[in-house]
């Protein structure tokens, strides 16, 4: 899940990537690659803590394939997620966001409907907007599910 910052005089990419324990690369990711930072700059940043992920920061010898694997998720949802093509090139000390055990995503589709997705979840609509913030079901929105 993300969260959004606002520039500060004095602010620079790896300070701003620091305070939200990610890497500029992920900022870059998240914002576009080509952009200036200036003060008053709204900046979409991921959140600090979240109950449904976890940050995982890649090493040598990685590949999304091992990393979707060890997390319990497909790869293109993976690369979804993280806001990457499945075979782009992963690289050491890059940060990825992985869900969490009992944690289950879904990006929506065009014509998705509330009780469509909650079936799809084994789960209530009333659970499944208990959970999430916002439910707009606009395609490729992110809906978590957490069942344990």
């Amino acid at each position: 899940m993300y969260d959004t910052y606002i520039v500060k005089e004095n602010d620079t990419i790896d300070s701003i990537s620091t305070k939200y324990n990610t890497s500029p690369e992920v900022l870059y990711q998240l914002n576009g690659y080509e952009f200036n930072l200036e003060p008053g700059m709204t900046l979409i940043v991921p959140k600090v803590t979240s109950k449904y992920f976890d940050y995982y920061k890649v090493t040598k010898g990685d590949t999304l394939y091992k990393i979707a694997s060890n997390s319990g998720i497909d790869p293109k949802l993976l690369a979804q997620l993280n806001g990457i093509n499945v075979n782009d090139y992963i690289y050491p000390n890059q940060v990825l966001l992985t869900p969490k055990a009992g944690s289950i995503l879904y990006f929506t589709a065009e014509g998705d409907t509330l009780t469509e997705v909650a079936k799809g979840f084994k789960t209530s609509v009333n659970q499944l907007i208990s959970q999430n913030d916002k439910i707009y079901l606009q395609p490729e929105q992110l809906i978590v599910y957490k069942y344990k």
